[in-house]
C-alpha cells in the first residue's frame, strides 16, 4: 500500500462516493466488491450502488433537512447527487430516481476512472493499517461482521423492508388517477378509498400471514422504514396519518377527498414500473397478493417485486467512532454508510463523501476540514459519534440534530435560514480549500 493510495471496501453508496472523494482529490483506491461472486439476500444487481428498497432520495429543496444535505452534497461535488439528478423521475416535491440507470451511472463513473482499482472478491477481515474507509453496508455478514464486532465493541441491528412493485399496465386508470398533493403537479398513481373498502382491506392486512424470519424474530425494526402490516397493528387509523393519509388529494373533478388513498411511485423514467409507497412489508408472497389487491386499482396488478424484509446491521458508533467517521482506536480506519449508524440512502453517501475528504486530507499532507453541526453533514457525524443516550439508533437527517437559529420568524422562514446558514459554511469550506488546491 502506498502512501498516496487508499482502500475502500464495498461498491455500494457511501463506498462509491468515497472513492469518487479520494480520486477527486488526488489519491488513488482500491475499491473491493464482493459481488457477482457473493450476494447479500436483497442484492440481486452486479452494479454498484444499487438501490435495494425505494428508488425515493426523499424530499428535495431546502424546507427539509435531507433537500439541505442533497444541496450540500451537490455543493461538495457529489457523484451521488450527480447521478440521481441525471436519472430523476417524477416524483412530485420528492427526489426519486430510475434505480437501473442511476447504479449504471455510478458504476460507468467508478469504473472508468484510472485511478481507481476495482477488486471483484470478498474481504474477511479489516486491514492493519493504511488508510481504509469500511463501507460494507448494512447487511455485512461472515468472518468480516464478525472482524468488524471484534474491533467496535459489538454490533446491533434491525430490520429494514422493501415495498412492491407493480407494472403500470396491469393498473387499472378507470379506478385510479394521476395526481401529487396539494395540487403539485401529477406525478402520482393514486388508488382512493372509501370507509367500506378502507375497513375490508385493514381486516386482511392485519391478519395476513408474515414471513418467517429465520432467528431475528427478535430484532428491532427501524420506525422510518416500518413494515405497512406492523404499522396497522398499532391501530385503525394509524395508515390514515402515514401511507394511506388522503390530505392533499381530492376525486378528480370535485373537491371531495378520499377516505384513504394509497399512492404509487414511478420506478422508471418510462413509467412502466411503479411502486407502492409506504408498503414495505414481511407478509408472505401470497398473501401480498391477495391483500393489495383488494386496493382500487391494484385488483389485477401484475408484480414485478414483492416486498421483502431484511437485516441492517450497524455499530455502537458513540464512543467508537469520532467526528470524522474514524475509529479511535485505529487512525486512518474510517466507517462509512449505513454501518456508521446513518440511516437513509443519501445519509449513507453523505458518509462516505466525508470519509473520502478527510482520508484524502490526511493522504496528500491538508488540514482535515470541520462540518459543524449547523451543517446537515456535519450533524450527522456528530450524531452517530456523540449520540449520549444509552438506545443509539440509525437516524435520518433532520433539523432537530442540526444548531438551532435565533430568529423571530415562522418556521419556513426559520427553516429557510438554517439551510441558507449551512450551505454559507459549506461554501467556506469549499473557497479555503480551493486555494490549496484541493476539495
Amino acid at each position: 500500500m502506498t502512501k498516496n493510495n487508499a482502500v475502500v471496501i464495498g461498491a455500494g453508496l457511501a463506498g462509491c462516493e468515497a472513492a469518487y472523494q479520494l480520486v477527486r482529490h488526488g489519491v488513488s483506491v482500491t475499491l473491493y466488491e464482493q459481488k457477482p461472486l457473493a450476494f447479500s439476500p436483497a442484492h440481486h444487481s452486479g452494479m454498484f450502488a444499487e438501490l435495494v428498497c425505494s428508488n425515493s432520495f426523499r424530499a428535495d429543496g431546502l424546507l427539509n433537512a435531507v433537500g439541505l444535505l442533497k444541496q450540500e452534497m451537490r455543493e461538495m461535488g457529489s457523484l451521488v447527487m450527480r447521478a440521481a439528478d441525471a436519472t430523476s423521475v417524477a416524483a412530485g416535491g420528492a427526489l426519486a430516481v430510475d434505480r437501473n440507470k442511476f447504479s449504471g451511472f455510478v458504476t460507468q463513473a467508478i469504473a472508468q476512472n484510472a485511478h481507481i482499482h476495482i477488486v471483484r472478491e470478498e474481504v474477511t477481515a479489516l486491514p492493519e493499517d493504511g488508510t481504509v474507509i469500511v463501507a460494507a453496508g448494512p447487511l455485512v455478514s461472515g468472518p468480516l461482521a464478525e472482524n468488524i464486532a471484534e474491533k467496535t465493541g459489538g454490533m446491533l441491528s434491525f430490520f429494514d423492508a422493501a415495498a412492491p412493485i407493480v407494472t403500470a399496465e396491469s393498473i387499472d386508470m378507470d379506478k385510479a388517477f394521476y395526481a401529487s398533493r396539494y395540487g403539485r403537479g401529477s406525478d402520482y398513481i393514486n388508488c382512493a378509498m372509501d370507509e367500506a373498502q378502507y375497513r375490508a382491506f385493514y381486516g386482511a392486512l392485519v391478519g395476513a400471514d408474515t414471513a418467517e424470519l429465520h432467528g431475528f424474530e427478535d430484532a428491532k425494526v427501524f420506525e422510518g422504514c416500518m413494515p405497512v402490516e406492523t404499522m396497522a397493528k398499532r391501530g385503525y387509523q394509524t395508515l390514515l396519518y402515514g401511507p394511506l393519509k388522503p390530505v392533499g388529494l381530492s376525486y378528480p373533478g370535485t373537491d371531495k377527498m378520499p377516505f384513504a388513498v394509497v399512492q404509487l411511485r414511478r420506478e422508471d423514467d418510462e413509467g412502466r414500473l411503479f411502486n407502492i409507497v409506504g408498503f414495505q412489508t414481511h407478509l408472505k408472497f401470497g398473501e401480498q397478493k391477495r391483500v393489495f389487491s383488494m386496493i382500487p386499482g391494484l385488483e389485477n396488478a401484475a408484480f414485478m417485486r414483492y416486498g421483502v424484509m431484511h437485516r441492517n446491521t450497524y455499530i455502537k458508533s458513540p464512543g467508537v467512532l469520532n467526528e470524522y467517521y474514524e475509529m479511535k482506536s485505529r487512525p486512518g480506519l474510517f466507517v462509512a454508510g449505513q454501518l456508521s449508524g446513518v440511516e437513509g440512502y443519501i445519509e449513507s453517501a453523505s458518509s462516505g463523501m466525508l470519509a473520502g475528504v478527510f482520508a484524502a486530507c490526511d493522504l496528500t499532507g491538508l488540514e482535515r476540514p470541520r462540518f459543524s453541526r449547523s451543517t446537515a453533514c456535519g450533524a450527522l457525524a456528530a450524531y452517530v459519534s456523540g449520540y449520549a443516550g444509552a438506545d443509539f439508533q440509525p437516524m435520518n437527517i433532520n433539523f432537530g440534530i442540526m444548531n438551532t437559529i435565533e430568529l423571530r420568524a415562522s418556521k419556513k422562514d426559520k427553516k429557510l435560514a438554517v439551510s441558507q446558514r449551512a450551505l454559507n459554511e459549506i461554501r467556506e469550506i469549499r473557497a479555503a480549500y480551493k486555494t490549496e488546491g484541493s476539495l
